[in-house]
């Protein structure tokens, strides 16, 4: 499919708005309703926000931050810094000041985006050390008596006067950003360390936007649902691809929100973090088995004819005869009464950011669902490789994306990647820039192979366990099988580098054991006295069985510990995309793990 090539953000978002002024480019909650933008909506609003930071002083290259939730106004802020020639900085609204300060500083951030006065109090209490913010521009609050801190409608203000003074200077500044320009820093949420500054040229994103184009799978035609945290490079990427061809995109971040929204505006696609599949995978399995009798017995007999029909859907064809008709029944009895609580329009689901267990994938394509699964990094602009809904084989995350170079490293399988769209380098860390790109390839940091053409992840290379007797495990490979054995199960931590046998750690889907605990007499005990019940412990241990039967001896979990609490990301051990910080979680339960391998060394080899 030939696409038309461009210069850069803003020379897209341009031809957008030119191209198609009057189609509805944004949908966003506003009031209890759904309040829309049309690309000339959004057109005005980010030629005014682009003109109030050139009056404010931001030029070439420039960062502006943006410390908000996904919400419209974080979209139109980061076009309009890029086509005021700036770039933009991310932040998490869940950074604390501290972390909030340090990103901002590493950036010297010039301007501030605030949601609400929250954020500001954050930046209030760190001002001393943000020399470099001249202003902070809140979405929701109220202006400073010191004009430090400004209103977005005060900003737009002063956009539109100078539209009035000088009417030609916003096109003229937008289309005079050149490729190489620096458009994003994404600072890597990271599972251990301070995060590193991502630089995202105009190039990449723009490579990025043609190569999604490309691939056919997505057009105006179709509706998104954006509720993914927009610090994070996977919802970036879905912001250009919203702007190149012109999809119109339901934003709203709100997770509690995220099933009604579905509901009401009946996307044609969304994308998410594994951890949300596994939870309505979950909500579902649970619910059958809390209805038992009938219910559950019709549940049972539906998936295993959407597991015979999703086998010979994975094979190109299609179930026919005896089977096509058990199918129909299924799928009215059971399959479509899932679909309709995604809207019933639903083409596909996009799954990145992490790994996506296969019996997730199989579960609901069983249900008639499809999750495309993709890969990227950061340093990637996300999307590399991604399944298409004609071809796709589960378990891997597909072929890789028009333009999209890549090799395995011949030592350690490591996944090397060269493409436009690669990172320019980190900020202000050449050495670790150095390490990371290797003649124009980046090396990922994951192992893979190659199956006809497609990828398949089977590891992180720093989270390879290599036990201590030089067998090496994938962990994920166990976590994902158990998380997906249980609705009990919340997460998993599988451990056992240098030690001579695997170990793991679970913790409990709190909402399901206390259901179970309600059926069972336990009720009203805390999730932290439940995880210590041998009756809970037996509920889990013949899931560890039951893995370990499918797996090599050296690789068994032979021991395992229920933990008091879950992995949350108030309380450190999970990233803002819900990724296990797996340093952390070792260090916080270390007594508990040194205990699985105290006297155990004969026992168990």
């Amino acid at each position: 499919m030939a696409v038309e090539s461009f210069r850069s953000v803003p020379d897209i978002f341009l031809h957008r708005v030119r191209s198609t002024p009057d189609s509805v480019a944004f949908q966003y909650p506003l009031r209890g309703g759904w309040e829309e933008m049309s690309w000339k909506d959004v057109g005005v609003a980010v030629r005014e926000i682009a003109l109030g930071l050139s009056d404010l002083g931001l030029s070439s290259e420039e960062r502006g931050a943006i410390l908000s939730g996904t919400r419209v106004e974080w979209l139109l802020a980061d076009i309009g810094i890029l086509c005021a020639g700036g770039a933009t900085t991310t932040i998490y609204p869940s950074n604390t000041g501290e972390e909030c300060a340090y990103i901002i500083a590493d950036s010297e951030s010039k301007v501030v985006f605030a949601e609400d006065q929250d954020q500001v109090e954050k930046l209030l209490a760190e001002r001393d050390n943000l020399p470099s913010v001249s202003h902070v521009i809140v979405f929701d609050g109220a202006a400073s008596v010191d004009g430090w801190v400004l209103t977005l409608d005060a900003l737009r203000e002063r956009g539109r006067e100078l539209h009035t003074a000088e009417p030609d200077r916003y096109e003229s500044t937008a289309r005079a950003v050149e490729p190489s320009q620096l458009a994003t820093l994404i600072y890597t949420s990271g599972t251990t360390g301070r995060p590193k500054g991502v630089e995202l040229t105009h190039d990449c994103w723009v490579f990025e936007g043609e190569a999604m184009e490309a691939m056919g799978s997505m057009s105006a035609t179709d509706k998104q649902l954006l509720f993914l945290p927009m610090a994070h490079v996977f919802a970036k990427v879905l912001e250009i691809a919203t702007i190149k061809m012109g999809i119109t995109t339901v934003v709203d971040g709100s997770i509690d929100n995220l099933v009604a929204n579905m509901s009401e505006v009946r996307p044609t696609f969304m994308a998410a973090v594994p951890r949300v599949f596994e939870k309505v995978y979950n909500k579902v399995v649970a619910g059958a088995n809390e209805a038992g009798g009938l219910k559950l017995r019709v549940f049972q007999w539906s998936m295993k004819q959407g597991y015979a029909t999703s086998r010979i859907r994975q094979q190109g064809g299609e179930p026919w005869g005896l089977q096509s008709l058990k199918y129909a029944i299924a799928d009215r009895l059971v399959f479509s009464k899932l679909r309709a609580t995604f809207g019933g329009n639903i083409r596909f689901f996009i799954s990145g950011g992490a790994p996506l267990s296969r019996e997730i994938a199989e579960f609901f394509h069983a249900a008639g669902i499809h999750i495309l699964e993709g890969y990227g990094l950061t340093e990637s602009c996300a999307a590399s490789f991604v399944n298409r809904p004609d071809a796709y084989k589960f378990g891997t995350v597909g072929p890789p994306l028009q333009g999209v170079e890549y090799k395995l490293d011949e030592a350690d399988g490591e996944i090397l990647i060269k493409s436009r769209g690669v990172m320019r380098g980190y900020r202000n860390r050449p050495e670790e820039t150095a390490a990371m790109l290797d003649n124009g390839w980046l090396r990922t940091g994951d192992i893979g192979v190659i199956e006809d053409g497609y990828l398949k992840i089977t590891d992180r290379k720093k989270d390879l366990i290599k036990t201590s007797g030089g067998k090496y495990i994938a962990p994920q490979k166990l976590e994902n099988k158990l998380k997906a054995s249980s609705p009990l199960v919340s997460q998993v931590l599988v451990h056992g580098n240098r030690r001579n046998f695997c170990s793991a750690l679970v913790t409990l889907n709190e909402e399901e054991i206390e259901k179970w605990a309600d059926a069972n007499g336990l009720g009203g005990q805390s999730l932290a006295q439940l995880a210590e019940h041998e009756e809970v412990r037996a509920l889990i241990s013949p899931l560890v069985d039951a893995m370990n039967a499918d797996l090599a001896r050296y690789e068994t979990v032979k021991k395992f510990a229920i933990l008091p609490a879950d992995f949350t990301q108030e309380t450190g051990e999970l990233t803002p995309t819900m990724k296990v910080k797996r340093k952390v979680v070792e260090a916080k339960y270390q007594e508990v793990l040194d205990g699985f391998y105290t006297g155990a060394l004969q026992s168990v080899q």
